[in-house]
């Protein structure tokens, strides 16, 4: 058990045990009794709209509704007596429609009444919805071609180790518009394959109202957002994936949604969100302006765990990257709070019906597929977060390390780097708990966002627009290209178990991210990736990703995550910090001064070869090392060491051979 394995959690163990039979009882009291989740999880094949055998079937759960009409183009949007659904009980409601009255295609919506008033509604199991370009209203559509896509690859790998690869498909393109699925598929994923990654992390894929949003407020949770392309079009998206062997996990959003009535759930029958979300106070997000969840309803949890249920079986995909839970799980939603102790964790201030759903969607991903993983986005460190069920877990398979991006933002932001301190960043980096498994990342999309910088916009600032081709001379650009190399590979050498970039930080992309407002007149300047940079053969971007590519390559290849970081030697003085991974040794100098010569590294006997070095030509270094020396150890007393070379502002790995 958790508490078995950290002293600390001991005086909790009553929480953490009423927390596991919170899961217990409520696991069987939606699937019964020895029986499985995946079972009695089929909400999503009941509601919306479905073509049976002989009708078209539309249905709703609106308890508060007196009257629903479908209206769209089939009937000239009219509220027709034909097309009133009937109340049949329990809060549902249904209509029945011969086959030749509805066609693949149609646009429609509900039109509810409730005491008091009415107003059109999307239905709340809507699986595609399209928005009109002139009134920016979105609209239910009938989705059922013909010729349904064919799965050609099965793909059941298990990921032990995520090298994650994290996109948006709209920003995907160079060109100043949305870029869709088919553009991903035939541009990007071959980059994804040649780069090395094994995981591809898609956000905004959930119908979201406001493209600005970046995905992170939706209002349609089981459509896929019609803005990128078709279902059948992110189908092949997935399926060519499988087939370079990249596995494809979501960002899936289920700590809030947006306000908005005309689509979504909120007052969907003039109940003010009544059942999904919490009444008065709690059912508002005080900072970002959105509804929450009540979690311990079974419409609730019956909606969201579907919604799980249905990414996974109707896309193929292979696990979900779970959005904002700090701000689940608290009922404050963590704002203001540093979570210094662990009474922070298990006080009145625990959202326990959160943490019993989390658990219960976790249990749901492994028995839908036993070769899926789930990520959570925890800013909190809620333990046990990442621990199996078993163990009185929550049960997700990682854990984002959050901190690590924040600490090389501070130590690039407040501290010279002549002043960086290794022991520090030694502790920093590796500082995670033992018992779960943790995914690192120098920077992800939230680094990239305007009003923040990328970590080579840190370190170069407006160099970058004038000293990038190769043939300038820049002391500041010459810097940021050293460091941006070495804060990659000691984040991935230090990472627990996986390791994270996002789309074109790995060749430095030198803008922010910038989605079309009001505030820049609409424009896609910056919600795009300038892919032809790290083509051209005169400038530095393609050099940085080179090194990319090797480094992820080497780590796959190598499987250097299948085993902890171990310390060999930090140096505070001289800035050395010198580490083991998996029989690889990596040596990182980060004095912007001084290089050293004949440091001692120990090291297992025999004799060592450089395999990686951010120094080489090929990544825009001064290859200040033979890359073809062989280094032989030297015995000191009862240990063996390496005289090594180590130029300035620089780090290679070194293999036995």
């Amino acid at each position: 058990m958790i508490f078995d394995n950290d002293a600390y959690l001991e005086p909790f163990k009553k929480q953490i045990t009423n927390r596991y039979m919170r899961l217990v009882i409520r696991r069987n009291e939606l699937a019964g009794y020895g029986r499985k989740l995946k079972d009695a999880i089929n909400n999503h094949l009941y509601y919306g709209v479905h073509r049976e055998a002989d009708c078209w079937v539309f249905r709703e759960y609106a308890p508060n509704a007196t009257a629903i009409y479908v209206v769209g183009d089939f009937n000239g949007w009219q509220q027709l007596p034909e097309y009133l659904m009937q109340n049949i009980g329990c809060g549902n409601w249904e209509l029945k429609l011969p086959l030749d009255k509805i066609s693949h295609g149609d646009l429609f919506k509900w039109h509810v009444y409730w005491n008091g008033g009415d107003g059109e509604r999307l239905p709340a199991y809507a699986t595609r919805c399209v928005q009109d370009k002139k009134t920016y209203l979105f609209a239910a559509q009938v989705w059922q071609p013909e010729e349904q896509y064919k799965w050609k690859h099965k793909f059941a790998k298990k990921i032990e180790n995520p090298l994650i690869y994290e996109v948006h498909i709209g920003m995907a393109g160079e060109e100043l518009a949305v870029a869709s699925f088919k553009h991903f598929t035939r541009n990007v994923l071959p980059h994804v394959a040649k780069m090395g990654y094994n995981t591809l992390q898609i956000m905004a894929l959930q119908e979201h109202p406001y493209y600005g949003s970046f995905g992170y407020q939706v209002s349609n949770f089981y459509a896929l957002s019609s803005r990128f392309g078709t279902p059948e079009e992110f189908k092949e998206l997935v399926d060519t994936a499988h087939s370079m062997g990249i596995a494809v996990i979501m960002d899936i959003v289920h700590s809030h949604a947006v306000k908005n009535e005309l689509e979504g759930l909120c007052n969907i029958d003039g109940s003010n969100g009544y059942p999904y979300f919490h009444q008065g106070e709690k059912g508002d997000h005080p900072a970002w302006g959105t509804r929450c969840f009540n979690y311990g309803r079974d419409e609730t949890l019956q909606f969201l765990l579907g919604n799980c249920k249905f990414w996974m079986e109707e896309y193929n995909l292979d696990g979900f990257r779970f959005d904002g839970i700090t701000s689940m799980l608290y009922w404050d939603h963590g704002l203001g709070k540093c979570f210094t102790t662990y009474d922070d964790y298990f006080s009145g201030n625990t959202d326990e019906d959160a943490v019993t759903y989390l658990g219960l969607a976790n249990i749901l991903v492994k028995e839908i597929k036993p070769t899926a993983f789930t990520v959570a986005e925890d800013m909190s460190g809620m333990p046990g977060l990442a621990a199996p069920i078993e163990e009185y877990g929550t049960g997700f398979d990682f854990r984002m390390s959050m901190g690590v991006a924040d600490h090389w933002i501070k130590w690039i932001k407040e501290v010279s780097d002549e002043n960086w301190n290794v022991c520090n960043m030694w502790y920093e980096l590796t500082n995670k708990r033992a018992d779960e498994k943790t995914i690192s990342y120098a920077e992800c999309h939230d680094q990239a966002m305007v009003g923040d910088k990328t970590i080579i916009f840190r370190l170069m600032d407006k160099e970058m627009y004038t000293s990038m081709n190769l043939e300038s001379q820049s002391l500041v650009v010459d810097r940021g290209i050293a460091l941006h190399k070495m804060i990659r590979l000691l984040t991935a050498a230090t990472s627990g178990n996986g390791y994270l970039t996002f789309m074109g930080n790995e060749f430095g992309h030198p803008e922010w991210i910038d989605f079309p407002r009001e505030g820049n007149e609409w424009s896609y300047m910056y919600a795009r990736r300038q892919w032809s940079l790290s083509e051209s053969p005169f400038l530095r971007y393609g050099k940085l990703m080179s090194f990319e590519e090797a480094m992820i390559g080497f780590m796959k290849k190598k499987k250097i995550l299948s085993a902890p970081p171990v310390s060999i030697y930090n140096d505070e003085h001289k800035q050395i910090l010198a580490m083991e991974r998996n029989g690889y040794i990596f040596v990182f100098n980060f004095s912007p001064t001084n290089s050293y010569e004949n440091y001692f590294v120990k090291a297992q006997p025999g004799e060592y070869k450089i395999i990686l070095d951010t120094d080489w030509k090929e990544f825009n270094g001064f290859e200040r090392n033979n890359r073809r020396s062989v280094h032989f150890t030297m015995p000191q007393g009862d240990d063996n060491f390496l005289s090594l070379y180590l130029p300035s502002r620089s780090a290679f790995v070194l293999r036995k051979k």
